[in-house]
């Protein structure tokens, strides 16, 4: 007895892969501006800027990371829809997560200021760090609602499998971030504030092409029916609770790092620079595997829609696996190259040779974490999938 996929139910796995590997590419958007950031400003004289940038994107872990259950949540409600082949629905997803995302995009610009001052109180870290960061902070922070529109569209273009428009998006957000990085930290001098500039300016970019790509798939004589459709208090009240849900996950997730960035801070900028750049790779194989996380809820939302509730175990198994290959390939690489790698990031010797006794520690931590992050589902046909495996198990036995 095994419980090895069945080669009846494999015909998932080409959309598994390609969804994935969309799913990657799109999910690390945010990890990779702040790599960006951090490897640009990590190769100037001054070490007060880099410090910096990685103290203010303590507060954007908050602001951005755990704001993304708009994407997972408007990804698993989509994914359902096309199952249903429900267009009118799909469309209504769509509008629905887009005010969600702008309201809560004008809030965050207009409570700029107070969150500003709370953070960087609440956080250590000496004067001149604290003001770099403050620098960084007030010039990304207006990235806000095209952060969020980028979270809805990416996660309804993947509902909807268009994986050219989500390989589109993450490509010009990311090229114009280093583009513009380049231009605005190493030939203007704008430092941490050009490089907060840079990466909220590529997301705006990134909005356009997703919005014409939401212009030449929608079909627009659905459009009345979901205008009509965003007063529905049922579906409203549905869609918070489902949000809720992955909000509290998302939080307690980052709460983790938030604290350990801080414990850092108040040890100088020397740990903080340190453990900082551990974290980014830390961070981008969980952002990896998160993608593969996004492919689960595309995949068991549509799963849903068509009531194909035998393919979850395999499609679970697949993603473990997956997901453990991924991560160890970052901890083994980081073990194997480490001077290699974070010689990217900066150019502070004294820095690069302290992180290298602490890669060994990648290999469990990131293993384990790549179990932990499954993404949530829809509902409940995870939990009716394994009842079915089970079941099926114990029929075999």
């Amino acid at each position: 007895m095994s419980f090895a996929i069945p080669h009846s139910y494999q015909s998932f796995l080409p959309r598994f892969y390609r969804l994935s590997l969309v799913g990657i590419l799109s999910n690390l958007m945010v990890p990779l501006a702040g790599l960006f950031d951090s490897a640009f400003l990590g190769h100037l004289t001054d070490i007060n800027y880099l410090a910096g940038v990685i103290l203010a994107s303590l507060l954007f872990d908050y602001l951005y990371r755990v704001l993304k259950f708009i994407r997972n949540s408007t990804n698993a409600m989509t994914a359902q829809a096309v199952g249903r082949n429900d267009s009118k629905e799909i469309l209504l997803h769509l509008l629905r997560s887009s005010l969600v995302a702008l309201a809560i995009a004008i809030m965050i610009l207009c409570l700029q200021y107070p969150i500003q001052k709370l953070g960087f109180a609440i956080v250590a870290g000496s004067p001149e760090i604290k003001a770099s960061g403050i620098e960084y902070f007030n010039s990304r922070i207006w990235g806000a609602p095209a952060v969020l529109l980028n979270f809805v569209l990416i996660g309804w273009f993947l509902g909807r499998e268009k994986n050219e428009f989500v390989f589109l998006i993450s490509l010009v957000a990311n090229g114009f971030n280093v583009l513009l990085d380049y231009l605005m930290i190493m030939q203007w001098d704008w430092g941490s504030m050009g490089a907060g500039l840079a990466t909220a300016l590529s997301q705006y970019l990134a909005l356009i092409v997703g919005l014409v790509g939401v212009a030449l798939t929608i079909q627009w004589q659905d459009l009345p029916y979901a205008i009509k459709g965003l007063s529905d208090k049922e579906a409203i009240t549905s869609t918070l609770v489902l949000n809720g849900n992955i909000l509290v996950r998302f939080l307690i997730l980052i709460s983790s790092y938030a604290i350990f960035t801080n414990l850092s801070s108040s040890m100088g900028k020397e740990i903080l620079t340190e453990n900082g750049l551990l974290l980014q790779i830390v961070l981008l194989s969980q952002f990896s595997v998160q993608g593969v996380g996004m492919t689960v809820q595309t995949l068991i939302g549509n799963f849903q829609g068509k009531g194909d509730i035998e393919k979850t175990m395999p499609l679970m198994i697949t993603a473990i696996f997956h997901s453990l290959l991924i991560a160890l390939t970052y901890a083994l690489s980081t073990l194997l190259f480490p001077e290699t790698i974070f010689r990217l990031l900066t150019n502070h010797s004294d820095i690069n040779q302290a992180i290298t006794n602490y890669t060994i520690w990648f290999v469990p931590l990131l293993a384990f974490t790549a179990i932990a992050q499954r993404q949530p589902p829809a509902d409940h046909i995870y939990v009716r999938g394994i009842f079915y495996w089970f079941k099926r198990w114990g029929d075999f036995a």
